[in-house]
């Protein structure tokens, strides 16, 4: 590949201070990632796949190396360019699903675009995006503890793709689903990867990670293997 990678890690650690001691999450990280690969992270608990995973999103700073997202230095922006590229570029899948109890499915596809737009959207896009993920119109008005959990993070799908973005961030989408459901949500994920959408995935499951065309596997902060699925 010769274009610009939209997610590169130059030397990248990450150290985090304790009262009687410090761990060392990420130790000096090179990666690159780019537009449509679909990469899963893998490793045991604290092993630094959901700090690397914080770094790309652009939810934590290293404490030494260079990030790069779509081109940009993160460390040259501001907190408001990172506000907007968090919201913007990137969107995020969590294991929790982390809806808004209080809102109904639709509300919360559509909060996101809200934040960006400061107006309520008058398309009909949040409906279009609830259908594409299987959601229809006898259900966008139910409020999240009114579906499944399979049905959530459905919803959370919806929502991390109203903004357009560029990569998607997905920590242990299946984490909290059964295995039928998760092989629903997966086939989802790959299918917005073939659209060419750029995923990055952490999982611990052998299964979840077969879907995906790079696994990347972590050991105490490092990258210890590379392999490539054929899975096209």
């Amino acid at each position: 590949m010769t274009e610009e990678p939209v997610i590169k890690l130059e030397n990248v650690t990450k150290i985090y201070v304790l009262p009687t001691d410090q761990v060392t999450a990420l130790n000096n990280v090179s990666l690159e990632i780019h537009k449509g690969e679909f990469v899963a992270i893998m490793g045991q608990s604290g092993s630094g796949k959901s700090t690397l995973l914080n770094q790309i999103g652009c939810l934590d700073v290293p404490t030494s190396g260079k990030l790069y997202i779509d081109g940009n230095d993160v460390s040259l922006l501001n907190d408001d360019q990172l506000t907007d590229l968090r919201r913007d570029k990137i969107g995020y899948i969590f294991q929790q699903f982390n809806l808004i109890p209080l809102l109904n499915l639709r509300e919360n596809v559509e909060y996101p675009l809200i934040l960006k737009t400061k107006k309520r959207d008058t398309t009909g896009y949040p409906e279009k995006l609830l259908e594409m993920v299987g959601l229809g119109p006898s259900r966008i008005m139910h409020k999240p503890k009114e579906i499944s959990g399979g049905q959530q993070q459905r919803v959370a799908i919806a929502r991390a793709l109203v903004n357009d973005p560029t990569i998607l961030l997905c920590d242990e989408p299946t984490g909290n689903l059964d295995s039928k459901t998760s092989i629903q949500v997966m086939n989802m994920l790959k299918d917005l990867n073939n659209q060419g959408r750029t995923i990055v995935m952490v999982t611990h499951d052998e299964e979840t990670a077969a879907y995906a065309k790079r696994q990347i596997l972590f050991s105490d902060g490092q990258i210890i293997e590379e392999k490539f699925n054929d899975n096209s």
